[in-house]
């Protein structure tokens, strides 16, 4: 702020503020675009802070900064997908002040139409001439896992796997729940390895398999995951009572990047806790136990938003450094799972992709670490809507064409309950599986009745491999 002092011999300092001013203006007040999208800067001077109104859907405002009676708004605009020339009309209002401003944009020529394309047998399988793998990334994989994908490959685009997580400790109540319910348990069940790192761990005993060769046993299929959690600082012991960790990475000096670095402590914890989890996936292969593998998950987080803002990062401290150091950690457990001779894994990645809204998300494929390392795509969602849920799963399946596209989490958020699973099969995501969180995500027992009771699910008795 630019100001003068002033003061007699007797005064206390008084500030003399720049007069505001009695006008508003906004430049440029009129501007010409390509066909291709771009971005026109107003800049506002006005006697207090303006607001930009009647925006079509074409034009997205970005409040810009502010200081003083100055302001920058940049007009984002979307390609011309209309193909012919349009303009529009936007009024800038500071108090009683007002000022229009006229945006428009050339035409853009159409495309040609596409050679009518021959119909398929089953429109509706998505596996059918598209390429997807039938290999697994895991050159030598295990018998087990090979079928174990078969199966899975063989459902998709048919029928959607039900599935299930268990609460943070190795156990099958929430499967027993569905159960209670509707008489029948998921085909799939998810375990985490949230409290591995928690030294003598005395309410879950990662050693102890009976959880899953239980579930395994009885013909369900076996998912595994990892809250990967590492200490808040390198001087600080995770307790007992399994404080002192964390996955977010503002409340952790832990750095993925430094993971690399021989003796530093994020590579020591790292390796020590692949370490634990190796021994785990080893012992269910010994028991010729195959499972579906899903680490490092949403990796990007809100890091694809395309205004800067303080939450406009990756949540979980794996994401937190960069696609490219994210992709490198990624590499590093595969490679290292893999001279552990862990050969009974279904590697599955999980994007973040942008909930459809592209104008204020880009998509998250620079996180992906290639179709060498990851079997299967994820995506999670919470609330929302079946045609959401379309649009999600061909957005994904286009991007990531040799790979099926599973629903990795799902369930209630705080503004709407997740749409039954009939509804989203109908609507046309034939995801592969589906897998409800617990607590308070947890849909209810109307919505797990009308899903177990559809012939377009697969329960645990439909699992056959």
């Amino acid at each position: 702020m630019m100001a003068a002092w002033s003061c007699g011999p007797d005064d206390d300092p008084v500030i003399q503020e720049d007069p505001a001013p009695e006008s508003l203006t906004v430049s440029p007040a009129s501007s010409s675009l390509e066909a291709s999208s771009g971005e026109v800067a107003l800049v506002v001077t006005a006697p207090q802070r303006p607001v930009v109104s009647g925006a079509p859907s074409w034009i997205t405002v970005k409040d810009g900064t502010f200081n003083k009676y100055n302001i920058t708004f940049t007009l984002v605009v979307s390609a011309n997908e209309t193909y012919d020339p349009r303009s529009a009309t936007l009024t800038v209002s500071s108090g009683s002040l007002s000022q229009t401003v006229t945006v428009s944009q050339a035409a853009s020529e159409k495309p040609a139409e596409p050679e009518e394309p021959e119909t398929p047998e089953d429109p509706q399988d998505p596996s059918d001439d598209e390429g997807i793998s039938e290999t697994l990334v895991t050159a030598d994989a295990t018998d087990e896992a090979k079928a174990l994908y078969g199966f899975i490959l063989e459902q998709y685009g048919k029928k959607i796997i039900s599935s299930i997580m268990a609460d943070v400790n190795w156990n099958h109540r929430e499967a027993d729940k569905v159960y209670s319910a509707t008489g029948k348990y998921t085909a799939m069940h998810y375990y985490d390895f949230f409290h591995i790192y928690v030294p003598e761990n005395n309410w879950i005993d990662y050693s102890d398999l009976t959880p899953v060769t239980e579930w395994a046993e009885a013909g369900g299929i076996v998912s595994l995951m990892w809250h990967f959690n590492v200490p808040v600082d390198k001087n600080t012991k995770p307790s007992s009572s399994g404080a002192g960790v964390t996955c977010t990475p503002g409340q952790t000096t832990f750095r993925a990047k430094n993971i690399f670095t021989d003796g530093s402590w994020e590579n020591e914890w790292f390796y020590g806790q692949m370490d634990k989890v190796a021994d785990v996936i080893l012992g269910l292969q010994e028991k010729g136990i195959a499972a579906v593998w899903r680490p490092f998950h949403e990796a990007a987080g809100n890091a694809t938003y395309k205004r800067q803002a303080s939450w406009a990062t990756s949540w979980f401290w794996w994401g937190f450094d960069g696609s490219d150091v994210y992709k490198k950690v990624w590499m590093a457990m595969f490679d290292y799972f893999q001279s552990k001779g862990i050969r009974n894994l279904i590697w599955v990645w999980t994007t973040q992709n942008y909930n459809g809204d592209s104008s204020g998300y880009d998509q998250d494929t620079a996180w992906y670490p290639g179709d060498k390392y990851v079997d299967i795509v994820a995506r999670d969602l919470y609330g929302g809507t079946a045609a959401g849920n379309k649009r999600e799963f061909e957005e994904i399946q286009k991007g990531y064409p040799r790979k099926m596209v599973a629903l990795g989490e799902c369930g209630n958020d705080s503004d709407s309950a997740f749409p039954a699973i009939p509804a989203v099969w109908s609507a046309g995501a034939k995801w592969s599986w589906f897998m409800p969180w617990y607590g308070s995500n947890m849909p209810d027992e109307t919505w797990w009745k009308t899903t177990m009771s559809n012939n377009n699910v697969v329960t645990r008795t439909d699992v056959k491999y």
